[in-house]
C-alpha cells in the first residue's frame, strides 16, 4: 500500500546529528530499504522534517522505519495511505 509518511524532527537532536555529519547515513540506513517513490525534506510545523512516499509492504515493517528515527532524531512521524488520481478514479468508478 503506497504511504505518505511525514516526519518533524527535534531541532537540538537533528543539529546535533547534522554537527556530527551523521544525517546521511542515517536517511540512507532508514529510506534505502523502502525504495521510495519520493523523499522531500522541509520544514514541518517550523522544524527540520520531511515527507516520504513509499509502498509499505506490511505493517511489520514501520518499527524499522521509524525506531531510528524516533531514537537518533527524537522525530514525531505519521503514516497515513495515499492515493495517486488513478487509484481515485478507480475507486471512484
Amino acid at each position: 500500500m503506497r504511504v505518505l509518511m511525514t516526519m518533524e524532527f527535534d531541532n537540538d537532536k537533528a543539529s546535533r546529528v547534522i554537527q556530527d555529519k551523521r544525517l546521511g547515513e542515517l536517511m540512507q540506513t532508514v529510506l534505502k530499504p523502502l525504495n521510495p517513490e519520493a523523499v522531500y525534506f522541509a520544514t514541518v510545523h517550523g522544524h527540520r522534517g520531511g515527507i516520504v512516499v513509499f509502498d509499505l509492504q506490511e505493517p511489520a515493517q514501520m518499527p524499522s522505519v521509524a525506531e531510528p528515527l524516533f531514537q537518533e532524531l527524537g522525530a514525531e512521524i505519521s503514516i497515513q495511505p495515499a492515493m495517486t488520481i488513478d487509484d481515485v478514479t478507480r475507486a471512484l468508478v
